[in-house]
């Protein structure tokens, strides 16, 4: 067990004077304490330092954080005692999610004193198992049935929206090919702004939801849905996540679907117009 008095803390937080605050009680409290007013600051300190505990605010303004300092404190010292303090009691959902990251969660206004008891109690136990991090498209490419099977239910329960009639595997066709595209997006990202490759398999999806009898309210419907389940894919593996990653996976989730979704309404589009032409003729 790792003694009080030789343990470096990093502490991190916005508030000026609650973080100037903690620092004299955890420094009477016998931690050697390093602060940082920012998630860029703290990643510099984390990357020239060595930290026994972190300390974090959840919610900071800018980019990053609480979060993405835990996952950053994960990597760099994976031994450590993260905890994550809140000014928000009612973490609900959120609560499971942020304690597959950190080691417990410290909500304000307790006393300080009972954070300290916190700290000691966790170096004490010594029991962080380390976190089992995986890329978002190692995660979308493991799962990727299981997202298909969670679109489909909604697909299916929203026959008033999407009343076209088609057995699973004509509904589904388009998917493996959309994920596989995904996850080699997530693998070798592109710049932002970038435009996304080109999609056969969208095109011809496209032509096949014209061919089908959907409208292009219900591509779109549908596209959304996809998306929910893709979200709801990380939603379920976040205890799995590298927070500092996150934000443009989103992006570039997002930039990926809306992309394919565009080349096979472009697709469908022109296949509307060869039948207004052949009905002409």
């Amino acid at each position: 067990m790792p003694d009080t008095n030789e343990s470096r803390l990093l502490l991190v937080d916005d508030d000026d004077v609650l973080r100037e605050t903690l620092r004299l009680i955890l420094e009477h409290a016998g931690f050697d304490v390093v602060s940082a007013g920012n998630v860029q600051d703290a990643l510099k300190l984390m990357a020239a330092n060595s930290f026994d505990v972190l300390v974090s605010d959840l919610h900071m303004p800018n980019d990053g954080d609480g979060l993405t300092v835990v996952s950053a404190m994960r990597h760099s010292n994976p031994k450590a005692v993260t905890i994550i303090f809140s000014a928000h009691p009612q973490m609900n959902a959120a609560a499971e999610a942020i304690l597959a990251q950190t080691d417990d969660i410290f909500v304000k206004p307790q006393a300080p004193g009972d954070l300290v008891d916190m700290i000691r109690a966790k170096m004490k136990s010594g029991t962080h198992p380390p976190r089992v991090v995986a890329t978002i498209a190692a995660i979308l490419e493991e799962d990727t049935q299981l997202t298909i099977k969670d679109w489909l239910s909604r697909v299916n329960a929203a026959g008033h929206i999407l009343p076209v009639p088609l057995d699973e595997r004509k509904r589904t066709d388009h998917l493996p090919q959309l994920f596989r595209d995904l996850v080699l997006r997530l693998s070798k990202p592109l710049p932002l702004g970038s435009r996304a490759l080109a999609s056969s398999a969208a095109a011809e999806h496209g032509r096949l939801r014209r061919q089908q009898g959907y409208t292009a309210a219900m591509m779109v419907e549908e596209s959304r849905m996809l998306q929910v389940s893709i979200f709801q894919t990380l939603q379920n593996n976040l205890h799995r996540v590298n927070f500092s990653h996150l934000l443009l996976a989103v992006m570039a989730i997002a930039d990926e679907v809306d992309s394919q979704l565009a080349q096979a309404m472009a697709a469908y589009v022109t296949e509307s117009e060869v039948d207004a032409l052949s009905d002409l003729a």
